[in-house]
């Protein structure tokens, strides 16, 4: 069964895959962008930032879009700032100093950290001057020209929302940064694409769009009873019968999670998220008279991170399937059991592997290869984030911290607030894998040659996660204990 649902989504990728490669060949979207539509008239735009305890690039997400092309006049930057550090001082200095150049730009504060981001946007949105709501998180570089490439969109009177595509300024720090820029990067350039193409619901990614302003009150605004607020208020804004365009050929550059604890920790907050707002939007979307192919593709994507706990159920429950399975011998593997991995695991990695090498690059996507063993080994804290979403409402909205440097040896000290999350990941992981060996020594006693491949990825998988964990935190102890540090160079 849980095979069989990694399947489902194997499928599916194929689907998108497939898709995409018409369209490709129609030339419709990947060579020849649509052109920018006429601006009919200025309209004002306000610009928010959120911020909560972001020293490394606040100064950088400030200075980024105080210089945003647009009539000054016709312009409003909010800084909506709920941090508890000395990223306010960093805040208001740089306030000053735009303030001091005319710019229209103020912080805006609050007193309790209550709704977190979702109750943030709420804040600011109550004091806004905007017709339109341009959104950047504090790890993104906005180009100056971002408005005048995506304003001019909404000149149709029904498009509520506009997203342009991610790209990464730090994808080559290492193999996991190389791995989530092979992952993300066909969400936009594949997922948002067709979905966009097609009339399918596609989400507002929480950064690098710009929204209607009257979209977001006509669909409830900001609620904070999930922690993806972003992909909430996409789905409510599109059963309300709001437009979303995809622009594909507007980026702009982020920064991607340099540890795996925080990459974990951003995967968890989204599989909570999505999991929380299916269980919110789900039975409206199935119950509404919309078509048939947008409730599918609504059911697949709100749905996706449950194969977080198809894997972990594959994990736990290997060991007593081929117990069970003893008399059956090879056949049952040769005939049964690699044909279905091979559809799971080998449908997803083409999907990457064709968008990667379609898409230009000039080196072979080799971290591509840790995708399935890095998937398992976080599979099982990444279940219990889709099981508490099942079970919970709203939560603490945990950041992704940023580094805001593009040099590694930089980077020591930041690992060390991720230290109780990794000591946490490792108790849990650490039975898990010595209990993913007892597969692989039944396999190897029992001479099932053929299944190694399939029962090794197990333990394997907890191994990297493992390592990299224990990697982090050696680091994470050097950092704060630099005489240790000589000492083992001496």
């Amino acid at each position: 069964m849980s095979m069989g649902g990694i399947a489902l989504y194997g499928v599916h990728r194929l689907w998108l895959l497939t898709c995409w490669h018409r369209h490709g060949q129609n030339k419709r979207f990947m060579v020849n962008p649509p052109e920018l539509p006429p601006m009919t008239r200025i309209p004002r735009v306000t610009v928010q930032v959120p911020l909560y305890n972001e020293p490394m690039v606040a100064a950088r997400i400030i200075d980024a879009v105080a210089v945003l092309a647009w009539p000054r006049e016709k312009l409003d930057i909010q800084i909506l700032d709920d941090s508890t550090d000395q990223t306010r001082e960093i805040v208001q200095q740089r306030i000053d100093y735009w303030v001091s150049r005319k710019i229209p730009i103020s912080a805006i504060t609050r007193r309790s950290r209550t709704g977190y981001k979702a109750g943030a946007l709420k804040n600011g949105m109550a004091v806004c001057k905007g017709e339109f709501i341009a959104l950047f998180d504090a790890d993104f570089i906005p180009d100056p020209d971002f408005l005048e490439k995506t304003i001019p969109w909404f000149n149709h009177s029904n498009i509520g929302m506009v997203q342009a595509r991610w790209t990464f300024l730090n994808k080559g720090y290492s193999w996991l940064t190389r791995l989530q820029a092979l992952l993300l990067t066909p969400h936009f350039r594949i997922e948002h694409q067709i979905r966009s193409a097609r009339g399918l619901f596609f989400n507002f990614n929480g950064t690098a769009g710009v929204w209607r302003r009257r979209a977001i009150e006509t669909s409830g605004g900001w609620q904070d009873d999930t922690v993806t607020e972003d992909l909430d208020l996409s789905y409510r804004a599109q059963m309300a019968g709001w437009k979303f365009t995809y622009l594909d050929q507007v980026e702009v550059l982020s920064e991607l999670p340099v540890t795996l604890a925080d990459f974990r920790t951003q995967q968890e907050r989204w599989a909570k998220g999505s999991i929380q707002t299916a269980r919110k939007i789900l039975p409206r979307l199935i119950a509404s008279p919309l078509p048939l192919a947008v409730k599918i593709e609504g059911v697949a994507h709100l749905m996706t991170n449950l194969c977080w706990v198809f894997g972990f159920i594959l994990t736990v429950t290997l060991y007593p399937v081929l117990i069970y399975r003893m008399h059956i011998g090879i056949y049952q593997v040769i005939w049964f059991d690699l044909p279905l991995f091979c559809i799971s695991t080998g449908a997803i990695l083409i999907y990457y592997l064709i968008h990667g090498l379609r898409s230009g690059k000039k080196r072979f996507p080799w971290s591509l290869f840790v995708l399935p063993a890095l998937s398992i080994g976080l599979a099982p804290c990444l279940a219990l984030s889709v099981l508490k979403g099942m079970c919970q409402k709203g939560g603490v909205f945990d950041r992704t911290p940023k580094s805001g440097v593009s040099d590694l040896r930089k980077l020591k000290p930041a690992l060390q607030g991720s230290q109780p999350r990794s000591i946490r990941a490792l108790m849990l992981n650490l039975p898990i894998m010595l209990y993913s060996l007892l597969p692989l020594w039944l396999t190897w006693h029992q001479e099932t040659w053929a299944a190694l491949p399939l029962v090794f990825v197990f333990p394997l998988g907890f191994m990297v996660v493992i390592g990299t964990d224990l990697h982090g935190l050696m680091q994470g102890y050097l950092s704060r204990h630099p005489w240790m540090n000589k000492r083992l160079n001496s």
